[in-house]
């Protein structure tokens, strides 16, 4: 790739290519847990957080009636950083002159200009509309005035709250390597080996845990097999790209076992960085990659149950496990080698960073690459056929976006709904039939889906 376009792709600020683009989505700015105060004292007193988007700084806050606010954060009498806003409850304050804002960034309060004063009407802080939607709050940057569109109605935008939980935390580097190693259908193969298998019982009671340490869908000569024997012992699947439609690819690949077995694991990518993988038979994460500036990316894991409530609770201190509050930061990076273990990368992982959590692993995989990957020095295989074919799609929505037309999946977003994944042992001649029947399944056993037909019945 040239130095230029390579460019053009990662750089997300104001006044960017990219940047313009991706300001055509609603992109997840915070989860509603960091303004709980069980978990960030701070926020009993003073819900207000400085936080950083797309290269913008900006202020998020909550109000005494409890709505939320993103406003710039520069204030717009001289500049001073509202992150040391006094928070009034009903609007917040400046401390440089006591310049006061409400939630919708009306200027309500010149204290210091004479009495009479009409300064008020004429000055206004910015605010971005917001929406909260399974534990995740959303901004969304496009042009002032322009209408936001709907969110899609994915799985887990519409999945009860007994049946999703929301979390994220923080990589050091560009959203764009950050996004290509969830799209990367080979790499689970060896980042994510694990030299020895877990009993079966133990993962699966471990539902929302490890990831491929479950059993894949369907059996082998009457054995259920874990999803970490089948990446170790098939590590060259054969890779399908399916356009489902503009701005959704359905990722298939296949692991032949046998001449009569196939292992068929199908994700989908969503334009322009979320993608859709399965957790466990009936878990699915869905997880966004949010630029919070050319060189740091939040990601942000949606876990959709088709089956039981999940517990979310012990969810989150599982996870906590890996992140510091209150700003979710990684415990493990650069400034300690991720935790490598070269006995364990000898005897029990491939990588040697730990066995209970993967996004470790994809975590050092796109931060020892640099904060901006240099893709002039890369040399790209048949497995990356999806990197490829994401960047093309990539390339061509910054074009069209330059030309004033309409970016994939910026409108109309309500027809798009799912899309669904699965990781199963599947027939040789007959994988396409056994996995679509095996996905359909599962969603018939979803309580959740069957209350939502029926109510719509």
């Amino acid at each position: 790739m040239q130095a230029d376009l390579n460019q053009l792709l990662t750089r997300v600020g104001p006044g960017t290519d990219c940047g313009a683009l991706l300001r055509r989505y609603w992109q997840p700015v915070a989860l509603l847990d960091e303004f709980e105060p069980r978990l960030d004292p701070r926020m009993a007193d003073r819900p207000l957080k400085p936080v950083r988007l797309l290269g913008q700084d900006l202020l998020l806050w909550r109000d005494a009636a409890g709505r939320f606010s993103l406003l710039d954060r520069d204030c717009p009498h001289r500049g001073a950083d509202l992150a040391y806003a006094r928070h009034e409850g009903d609007g917040v304050r400046c401390p440089f002159h006591g310049w006061k804002f409400d939630a919708a960034g009306t200027c309500v309060d010149t204290p210091g200009e004479p009495k009479g004063s009409t300064l008020c009407r004429h000055v206004r802080q910015r605010a971005y509309p917001l929406l909260q939607q399974s534990g995740v709050l959303f901004a969304w940057l496009g042009p002032e005035g322009a209408a936001p569109p709907a969110l899609p109605r994915l799985d887990c935008f519409v999945a009860p709250p007994s049946h999703s939980f929301a979390f994220k935390g923080l990589w050091h580097c560009n959203w764009l390597q950050a996004f290509e190693v969830g799209i990367d259908p080979a790499h689970p193969s060896f980042l994510h080996r694990y030299l020895q298998d877990e009993a079966l019982e133990s993962a699966e009671q471990d539902r929302s845990g490890k990831q491929f340490r479950a059993a894949s869908v369907g059996e082998v000569a009457g054995q259920r097999w874990p999803m970490t024997r089948v990446m170790r012992e098939f590590c060259s699947p054969e890779i399908h790209i399916d356009s489902v439609r503009e701005g959704v690819m359905r990722l298939t690949a296949l692991r032949e076992i046998d001449d009569a077995l196939m292992h068929v694991r199908i994700t989908h990518a969503l334009f322009p960085h979320t993608f859709v993988i399965p957790l466990s038979p009936t878990l699915t994460i869905t997880q966004m990659h949010v630029p919070v500036d050319d060189t740091h990316t939040y990601w942000y894991s949606f876990f959709t149950s088709f089956d039981t409530p999940l517990d979310q609770e012990a969810m989150r201190q599982q996870r906590l496990q890996g992140v510091s509050l209150p700003d979710y930061l990684p415990r493990m990076g650069r400034h300690n080698d991720w935790g490598f273990d070269a006995e364990q990368q000898r005897t029990r992982t491939f990588l040697g960073m730990g066995e209970d959590d993967i996004n470790r692993h994809d975590q050092w995989a796109v931060e020892s690459m640099g904060a901006i990957q240099d893709r002039t020095r890369e040399h790209l295989g048949t497995t990356d056929k999806a990197i490829m074919a994401n960047r093309r799609v990539l390339r061509q929505a910054i074009d069209t976006v330059r030309a004033g037309g309409r970016p994939p999946l910026a409108d109309e977003t309500q027809a798009l709904t799912g899309p669904d994944t699965i990781d199963c042992i599947a027939p040789a001649a007959d994988w396409q039939v056994f996995s679509r029947d095996a996905m359909t399944a599962k969603r018939a056993r979803a309580p959740w889906l069957r209350e939502q037909a029926e109510a719509a019945a």
